[in-house]
């Protein structure tokens, strides 16, 4: 197994060892390296982490509690399932933790307007939320098709007051979001930061983004210790840009007993644009600022992508966890839209609990290997949102009717 070591991640220019960097047009070099001055200092400000803990915990409702999925443990008959409920969090999903971390950069920096790129409609209701709660101008692009399928998130930032333009170019989803941000940012760059959502893009996005999601696994690795007394064995998170699996990660990688999974979507199978797995079949390039795996053909044209789920259909993912896969150090497997749905019902009969598409992958990893473990086995999957926005379009792939 890997012996990875934090500190050694990412170097300085943002590369995690092949992957990471800037690839970015000459225009938006500036705004980046004055990103990630304001970021420095406000890691070593304790008045910045003050400020930061202080809104997590009163805005937020941090920390999320490790509930102990009872009945599904029971079900699966093998080890302890425990869930990281991010779902519980305010706007109902893990990006409000970055969401408030950007925000205060970027009054920092004297910005006044907000722009972010949006799939499943989480991170565009989370950065709607923080832009009302400080009182900036707010613009959230979203691919033409998660509008329709997200379309309650697409009211709710617009009843937080934020601008939500449809992308009708390409496949309309969420790589051609990011483009529409990127070339906003471009042309405001004075005035306007850019909320990016995951650990993915220019450095020091993916650096940034997971160490404002470390909170995750830190109250985590905390909470399993007082209800355990010891780290758990495996820690499972869905895979999309990778924001959610990373935070909570990151404060067990140097713990070398604690195995960890991410979990890309399968959508209808591992064939050419009916899914969104990286790692099967994915290849190095460049995409959106930054060099990882990427779903591309021989010809390095980006192929399309599909999932079930809005947060988890883009074809590239974060250089932290391409590099983290070359170690060895964390797999990485995919779950089909089939089971993903699956694992939805499961743990909404089970546990009262409906999860996020995205986090219904993670549910139907565990589902597959909780059996395969030992009783007193401990497995943490991180609840990454909740699943509201989901429902109608659940219910539709289920054939479930509305009463008569």
């Amino acid at each position: 197994m890997s012996t990875v070591a934090k500190e050694t991640m990412p170097d300085a220019q943002g590369h995690f060892g092949p992957y990471g960097g800037r690839f970015v047009p000459e225009t938006l070099m500036h705004p980046l390296q004055e990103l990630e001055d304001a970021w420095r200092r406000a890691s070593s400000d304790l008045d910045f982490d003050h400020e930061f803990r202080y809104y997590l915990r009163e805005f937020c409702g941090r920390p999320t509690s490790l509930y102990f999925a009872e009945r599904l443990t029971r079900e699966l008959g093998g080890a302890k399932i425990y869930l990281k409920r991010e779902d519980l969090l305010h706007t109902g999903a893990h990006k409000i933790n970055n969401a408030i971390g950007q925000i205060l950069l970027a009054k920092r920096m004297g910005k006044t307007r907000i722009i972010a790129e949006t799939g499943a409609g989480q991170h565009g209701v989370a950065t709607a939320t923080v832009a009302a709660m400080f009182g900036m101008k707010c613009v959230i692009y979203m691919g033409a098709v998660d509008c329709e399928r997200q379309v309650l998130n697409v009211y709710r930032m617009k009843m937080l007051g934020a601008e939500v333009v449809p992308v009708h170019a390409g496949q309309k989803t969420l790589k051609e979001a990011v483009n529409e941000a990127m070339r906003d940012w471009v042309t405001n760059v004075r005035h306007t930061h850019y909320i990016l959502g995951t650990a993915y893009g220019a450095h020091p996005y993916p650096v940034m983004v997971r160490n404002f999601q470390r909170v995750i696994g830190d109250e985590a690795r905390r909470q399993i210790m007082e209800k355990e007394e010891r780290v758990p064995d495996l820690l499972i998170a869905c895979v999309g840009g990778g924001s959610n699996a990373i935070g909570l990660f990151y404060p067990f990688l140097e713990d070398q007993s604690v195995k960890m999974v991410g979990v890309e979507a399968g959508g209808e199978g591992i064939r050419p644009e009916r899914h969104a797995a990286r790692f099967q079949g994915g290849s190095l390039g460049v995409l959106q600022g930054t060099r990882s795996y990427i779903l591309q053909d021989e010809h390095g044209q980006i192929q399309g992508t599909h999932s079930v789920s809005a947060g988890l259909d883009y074809a590239a993912v974060g250089p932290e966890h391409a590099w983290l896969h070359d170690e060895g150090r964390v797999e990485y497997t995919y779950a089909t839209d089939d089971k993903a749905l699956k694992a939805f019902q499961t743990l909404a009969k089970l546990e009262g609990i409906i999860p996020a598409l995205e986090s219904s992958h993670a549910i139907a990893e565990c589902i597959v290997r909780a059996p395969k473990m030992r009783k007193d086995a401990l497995i943490i999957v991180n609840l990454s949102g909740r699943g509201d926005k989901d429902v109608a379009q659940a219910a539709a792939k289920l054939g479930l009717q509305m009463p008569q």
